[in-house]
């Protein structure tokens, strides 16, 4: 028959299963197979070797067996393939009787190393057994003055299955006067009560039978019968009555044979024969027959044999008492039984290393034990301990499962061998005790590791600080001597893919003494950690690790960056309206900086402004506010600079140009800002140099212009004077030479012969204009030119300076 196992996954069985004793001491949760009852010798249970990620070679080298917790074996492992098999036909209700779950407790050993787990297989129940009453004939005495809904208690059937396969429900077959329905105990059994269903009529029927059928939950269900005869009695007046309905007593498990437990008492009204009252034992559980017995004149109940507390617990009594006539009634006794420390604890030894290495490490396992104590509560509680002081401890592996662990590095040199007391004390009153000694001898080797003064050690280097300086030193100790004692310092290679650390430092192998192998970045790398390592001479070589944490000291090497506005462009052009109250928000200046702490804590100060009164920079915010009102005497083009300062030592700062245009609304923003000259692409010492530039240009311009303008007016008083001198009679000027087209100055002109010798004489001046009239400007200006190109080449030769000073003059003049 194929096992049925537990529904927990394999791989969470396997995980909890293995119990990995030999370094760390760890604790096993208790593993559950199941296998059904009477399964057949060879019946597969599970593969241990499987769940313990182990061969069958690894199992037969190893030496794995099973260890069962009771005396007697009823699972065998196969070392060759690991399979837990059935080795006995077990019965569930000869190991269990009715208590649930019904289970068989065992260890698994394996050797080389010591390795253990616990397990159990749960028995499940088949139903293998019927229901059965403990009387084929069941016979009941009813009065036929019994009402309608009187309740008649009957015999239980007995089914030892548990579960589904016991017990479930009654019915009787059919007929007139009864009904039955199918109780519950507190312990969880069932019995049946008959109800009358009609009144009884003794004249008309003296007896009634029917047939009562207990069915149990089984798959298929099975049954027993038996037949109820009622006898229908002639009218009895008064049936007996208990003083108590139920019956709550204790007795202590180890009261004798014969002790009185309880005294049930009923009385009847009847007189004579009718009045006698019968007490028995009614008939609900064979082993309620076993234990108890009633005297049928007094009602005492007594104890047929020894309670055991470990065994049962509670017992439900029924008890009948019946009158002369032959009517019943019954009452309820239950009997509580009291645990009583009536056995001691055993040490049951399940392995054992007798000679243990010196340089076990502690929580190394010296033997596996289990202690039990049958009896319950505090009497079954159960504490170990060691007499007298070792370096040994005992852990809880499991409820009543221990191991003996040392708890300290072992030194063969000063103890040879220990003599390992272990001692198992229950908490009864008074306690009961066991003990067992254990003999372990050590064995030498190299069992002292160099140890580190300290697990972390914490150096500090600082930033861009120059490689070959030391940083401190590492320690360790190694109690060993020779070469067992001679410590080596070395590094521990990083994983693969992580931080190169160990190229940052290196460390003496003789004096543990840390240097810098190459200046460091704050930015880049903060810190760093790395292992390292002390060994010993020993053989082989013991080595303890110890984490060497390296901070590197921020320095103020990195000077404010600007966010906004960007750094790149010379000014950032921002509108403020002339209505802008006092507060108002211009701009934020926003400023990183890559060092940290105080190195990178900015404040922000209005260096530079146009107006310095009207605006105001938040310390730490950076925000860029109006300092009061703008007014209209404001100038409409404002320039800050705003100066970005950290608080390193020295400390390092950075500036930030804004172009504030003042508008009286932003339709005229873009006027504004496209002629402002703050808004060129040069830097502003650029363009300040460009302006003294410009302003220097200017002053040897003008200065140029007078000097031109000193010499031209001496060369023309020089040309004056010479002139005069030279210049022929004014007859010089004849009307001919006037003439033009259609207008003559001299015969039909205004101007007087003096006036026109006047004008002569002073046209080389320079202070007189020749004028015309508007209307006949044109006709004179042609006539002149006329006759200026007639009489060119005498003149040219007679007056060049005068003709041509007057011609250019008169060319040059305007008219109104």
């Amino acid at each position: 028959m194929k096992p049925r196992k537990s529904e927990e996954p394999l791989p969470g069985r396997a995980a909890a299963l293995i119990l990995v004793l030999c370094v760390s001491g760890m604790r096993a949760e208790t593993v559950r197979y199941s296998v059904p009852e009477e399964a057949g010798r060879g019946s597969f249970v599970a593969n241990i070797a499987k769940d313990l990620g182990l061969t069958g070679e690894e199992l037969l080298a190893r030496h794995a067996r099973v260890v069962p917790e009771g005396e007697k074996q009823y699972l065998q492992l196969n070392q060759h393939t690991g399979d837990l098999v059935v080795r006995e036909q077990m019965d569930r209700e000869e190991l269990c009787g009715q208590s649930e779950p019904c289970l068989v407790r065992f260890e698994v050993l394996l050797e080389s190393p010591l390795q253990s787990f616990r397990a159990e297989v749960r028995v499940t129940d088949i139903n293998d057994h019927a229901p059965v009453f403990p009387n084929k004939e069941i016979v009941l005495k009813i009065p036929e003055s019994a009402m309608p809904g009187t309740r008649f208690l009957l015999e239980s059937a007995h089914d030892p299955d548990v579960g589904n396969n016991s017990l479930q429900h009654y019915s009787i077959s059919s007929n007139d006067y009864f009904l039955v329905n199918t109780r519950r105990r507190s312990d969880g059994g069932r019995y049946a009560e008959l109800l009358l269903d009609r009144a009884l009529d003794r004249e008309q029927q003296a007896e009634v039978a029917f047939i009562i059928t207990a069915v149990d939950g089984g798959n298929p269900p099975r049954s027993g019968t038996a037949l109820i005869r009622v006898v229908v009695l002639d009218i009895n007046d008064n049936i007996p009555v208990f003083t108590q309905s139920l019956y709550k007593v204790s007795v202590m498990e180890n009261s004798s044979q014969d002790t009185i437990v309880v005294v049930v008492s009923a009385s009847d009204l009847d007189a004579g024969m009718n009045g006698e009252i019968v007490y028995s034992i009614f008939q609900n559980s064979e082993e309620n027959l076993q234990t108890f017995k009633i005297n049928p004149e007094t009602g005492q109940i007594l104890l047929k044999k020894p309670l055991d507390y470990e065994e049962k617990k509670t017992y439900e009594i029924d008890v009948q008492a019946t009158d002369g006539g032959g009517l019943s009634t019954h009452c309820k006794v239950e009997v509580q039984v009291k645990d009583v420390n009536d056995n001691a604890p055993e040490v049951i030894i399940t392995s054992l290393t007798s000679t243990l290495s010196e340089a076990a490490p502690p929580n190394t396992v010296v033997a596996l034990f289990n202690v039990r104590d049958r009896d319950s509560g505090d009497n079954g509680r159960t504490t170990c301990e060691l007499t007298g002081e070792q370096p040994f401890r005992i852990t809880l592996l499991a409820a009543d499962a221990y191991a003996l662990v040392t708890s300290e590095t072992l030194d063969r040199e000063q103890v040879g061998e220990y003599n390992v007391t272990v001692r198992a004390r229950d908490e009864g009153s008074p306690a009961l005790s066991a003990s067992k000694t254990l003999l372990v001898r050590l064995l030498d080797v190299n069992d002292n590791a160099p140890t580190f003064t300290q697990a972390i050690y914490t150096m500090v280097m600082s930033e861009n600080e120059p490689a070959g300086r030391s940083l401190g030193h590492l320690s360790a100790a190694d109690p060993d001597a020779g070469e067992n004692a001679r410590v080596r310092y070395s590094l521990v290679s990083p994983p693969t893919g992580t931080l190169a650390a160990a190229s940052f430092v290196s460390v003496d192998a003789e004096s543990g003494i840390v240097r810098s192998l190459r200046p460091l970045d704050y930015e880049k790398v903060p810190a760093f950690e790395v292992t390292v390592r002390a060994a010993d001479g020993g053989s082989p070589p013991l080595s303890a690790q110890a984490v060497l944490r390296v901070i590197v000291r921020d320095e103020n090497d990195n000077a404010p960056v600007l966010l906004h506005p960007p750094a790149d462009s010379s000014a950032a052009g921002e509108l403020v309206p002339r209505w802008a109250p006092s507060g108002y928000l211009v701009a934020k200046v926003v400023a990183v900086d890559a060092d940290a702490g105080q190195n990178a804590w900015l404040s922000y100060e209005l260096a530079k402004a146009t107006e310095p009164g009207l605006f105001r920079v938040g310390l730490h915010s950076g925000e860029v506010r109006t300092a009061r009102a703008v007014t209209e005497r404001d100038a409409a083009r404002q320039r800050l600079i705003v100066l970005v300062r950290d608080r390193g030592q020295p400390p390092r700062s950075a500036t930030a140009n804004l172009a504030v245009a003042l508008v009286d609304d932003f339709s005229d923003a873009f006027h504004q800002l496209g002629h402002d000259p703050a808004s060129g692409q040069q830097p502003q010492i650029a363009e300040e140099e460009m302006l003294t530039t410009y302003l220097i240009a200017s002053l040897c311009c003008v200065s140029s212009l007078f000097l031109l303008s000193v010499l031209v007016l001496t060369a023309n008083t020089l040309c004056k004077a010479r002139v005069r001198a030279e210049l022929p009679p004014p007859s010089c000027y004849a009307d001919g030479d006037f003439a033009s087209d259609g207008v003559g100055v001299g015969s039909t002109g205004t101007l007087s012969p003096a006036y026109r010798y006047e004008m002569c004489l002073t046209s080389g001046s320079g202070r007189s204009e020749f004028q015309f009239l508007r209307p006949i400007l044109p006709s004179l200006h042609s006539n002149a030119e006329a006759g200026l190109n007639k009489d060119e080449e005498p003149l040219r030769h007679s007056q060049p300076a005068c003709d041509r000073e007057t011609q250019a003059r008169s060319r040059a003049t305007p008219s109104f």
